[in-house]
């Protein structure tokens, strides 16, 4: 009997010491980054895919929000941005165009190292232009990826209008109506939401994710000297992910917005 309960504190003993190790093997991390790009254009005006992809690079994103990309547009030299930006950073990448401009296309993107599974374009309600102001389509566009414990995560990228208030509280109602419903997967949701932390559209997001800025809300732009927040990741407390840290990347010229960084632990 001695010797039998000798065994059992062993195996005991080395089962205790095993447990750090078998929950930093069952930890895992998930980086999310959001970025609107100005169609590939630096604060030098020189367009230059591959600095933008460099940026992405250096922060080991696993999921890219893009907004403002050109597909065929003359402005950009009718380069493919969408898909240059995935082969050059090694991910996979879906383009959610919200319409033609220039002679091509212009909306936003995805890019993820995790398997995608689906893909849904969503446009989203806007006015249209008048004499006294011009506005554009907006949309989003939502993957569904399979995370590395299984499970199935909705990844959304979206852009709200630039200049009309109603838009983008519309906006927010319609992201709300398509994504958050009870029949939808957990999601994270990342855009330039052109919308301040007090304004209106971010108060009816946040009714139903949680925005990755709690300890203060860093400015976004313009990109040189940032004044406002703008760009934003919100992610949601069925989606299992814990926030480890987020904070605004310090890069002033490859876009006119500063790229925003999330990491979860899952």
């Amino acid at each position: 009997m001695h010797h039998r309960l000798i065994g059992c504190f062993k195996v005991l003993a080395f089962l205790v010491a095993l447990s750090p190790i078998l929950h930093a093997e069952e930890s895992r991390t998930l980086r999310v980054l959001c970025y609107n790009i100005h169609y590939g254009q630096g604060t030098d005006g020189v367009y230059d895919i591959p600095r933008l992809a460099n940026v992405i690079q250096e922060t080991k994103p696993d999921l890219v929000a893009l907004q403002e990309i050109d597909v065929g547009v003359g402005r950009s030299a009718r380069i493919h941005e969408a898909r240059e930006l995935g082969k050059l950073t090694g991910m996979a990448v879906r383009f959610g165009p919200t319409q033609h401009y220039d002679g091509g296309l212009y909306g936003n993107g995805v890019l993820s190292r995790l398997p995608i599974e689906d893909v849904h374009i969503q446009p989203l309600p806007y006015s249209n232009s008048n004499a006294k102001r011009t506005t554009y389509p907006r949309g989003a566009i939502a993957v569904t990826v399979r995370l590395e414990n299984g499970k199935r995560l909705q990844f959304i990228s979206t852009h709200f209008q630039h200049n009309v208030e109603e838009d983008r509280v519309a906006e927010a109602k319609a992201i709300v109506k398509h994504f958050a419903g009870a029949d939808q997967l957990p999601s994270i949701l990342a855009g330039d939401m052109n919308a301040t932390p007090e304004s209106e559209p971010i108060a009816i997001l946040t009714e139903h994710w949680r925005h990755t800025s709690d300890s203060g809300f860093e400015p976004t732009a313009p990109s040189g000297k940032p004044s406002s927040r703008i760009d934003y990741i919100f992610y949601q407390q069925t989606t299992g992910l814990k926030l480890k840290e987020s904070r605004v990347i310090d890069e002033p010229i490859a876009s006119d917005h500063r790229p925003v960084l999330a990491v979860f632990e899952y």
